[in-house]
């Protein structure tokens, strides 16, 4: 059981207000704080605090040990690796437009982008790693996202509403196709338009957004949010072809609590709020739009899935006193649990394999038999295969904790 230093990634869709408040620090932060993560991924680790103020690299100490920190059979299974990376994400920008390969995917484009000699660093490399990025994003504040493709009927009513003459051609292109072919064709259509075309196409969509966000009638009230959202993202990102692709997509809010998982291929982007994601180890993203990085159309349009509806909103289900969070993900499974009144008994802590557990709100006493170790509102432990029959107690009204750990 080991107290873990978590790096926080400084990027500029980041909020100055929630990771600072989380770790204690002064708020607001001088530079926006994006991301915190929690993990051994190679590109920035956890570091373990040891006693005496000693710091250790969480990656360089499982590789070091992989079998007595995962068990056995997990460093089997994981090559040795943590499979999971854990984050607070924290928004206050919109995040790019962009989606994640599958496991050949990532396998194939890694190996292709060495051989090629790309560095892993360059800014025009996709695949940073040789892993999937299945995730599972758990609303901490009311959170809003796009998240996979609109049925396609349903988008056809969006674009009519919006009535911007310019885009009729596009629209009779969805109308002819209304299914993943249509989806495809238009999302390919939109995002290899020349910028000349964008220039004219994304104010003509300003517009239209705006009369339909001031419309007051069923048409505009069913797509109000919609409308605003495509306002919000064209000021951002004017001439920005990922505008007009976010309009493909389901617009959803999620409560504190809810959660939604998103699978190889799910064409995304983060809005706004503050979330706990949980994720296979890997950075790997292929962009489509709404940010200045590097996006690489061809490799982007060979991972995504056209598929469409929406999204199943999950919020949990209940394990003793934790909720739990299953996916089809093989690599991570979060368990969440809150206290209320910061009276309650001790609550055990699921064994199996490495797991990290993270407070984001009051205080927790935890212990591993004789061993107790305070963990206030923005600390996190490691917790190794060996630490089994680990119990809390809450120190304070509102404690909050989150489990990552595998789902094997």
């Amino acid at each position: 059981m080991e107290l873990l230093e978590n790096p926080v990634r400084p990027y500029a869709w980041g909020s100055r207000t929630v990771i600072a408040d989380l770790l204690g620090e002064s708020v607001p932060s001088p530079h926006p704080q994006a991301e915190m993560w929690l993990g051994a991924h190679p590109g920035d680790p956890s570091r373990i605090v040891r006693s005496g103020g000693d710091r250790a690299s969480l990656l360089e100490v499982l590789t070091a040990d992989p079998e007595g920190l995962l068990g056995a059979e997990r460093s089997a299974r994981w090559e040795g690796r943590l499979p999971f990376l854990l984050k607070v994400l924290a928004a206050d920008e919109p995040l790019s437009l962009q989606a994640h390969p599958s496991l050949d995917q990532a396998r194939e484009g890694f190996a292709r982008e060495n051989a090629a000699g790309i560095p892993i660093d360059a800014s025009d490399r996709n695949y940073r790693d040789a892993n999937h990025k299945p995730e599972l994003i758990c609303a901490l504040t009311e959170f809003h996202a796009l998240v996979g493709f609109r049925d396609p009927m349903e988008t056809l009513g969006l674009l009519r509403a919006l009535d911007v003459p310019e885009l009729a051609p596009h629209v009779e292109l969805l109308a002819a196709q209304p299914g993943p072919d249509g989806l495809r064709a238009l999302f390919t259509t939109w995002i290899t338009l020349p910028q000349a075309m964008l220039d004219d196409l994304v104010p003509a969509l300003q517009k239209g957004a705006v009369a339909l966000a001031a419309r007051d009638n069923p048409s505009g009230g069913d797509w109000a949010l919609e409308a605003r959202t495509a306002l919000e993202l064209s000021e951002r990102y004017p001439g920005d072809a990922g505008v007009l692709a976010a309009l493909l997509l389901n617009r959803v809010v999620l409560a504190p609590g809810e959660a939604l998982f998103l699978p190889a291929g799910n064409l995304h982007a983060y809005l706004a709020g503050a979330g706990i994601e949980l994720m296979a180890n890997s950075d790997n993203v292929l962009r489509g739009g709404l940010t200045p990085k590097h996006v690489d159309v061809p490799e982007l349009l060979r991972v995504l899935d056209f598929s469409s509806g929406p999204p199943p909103v999950h919020s949990g289900q209940p394990e003793g006193r934790w909720t739990r969070y299953d996916t089809p993900a093989e690599e991570f499974l979060l368990r969440t649990w809150q206290s209320d009144d910061g009276l309650t008994g001790s609550l055990p802590v699921p064994d199996g394999g490495a797991r990290i557990l993270l407070a984001t709100g009051g205080k927790a006493c935890v212990r591993a038999g004789s061993e107790v170790l305070e963990l206030p509102k923005g600390a996190a432990l490691f917790l190794a295969a060996t630490d089994s029959g680990v119990e809390v107690e809450s120190a304070a009204p509102g404690t909050q904790l989150h489990l990552a750990s595998d789902a094997l």
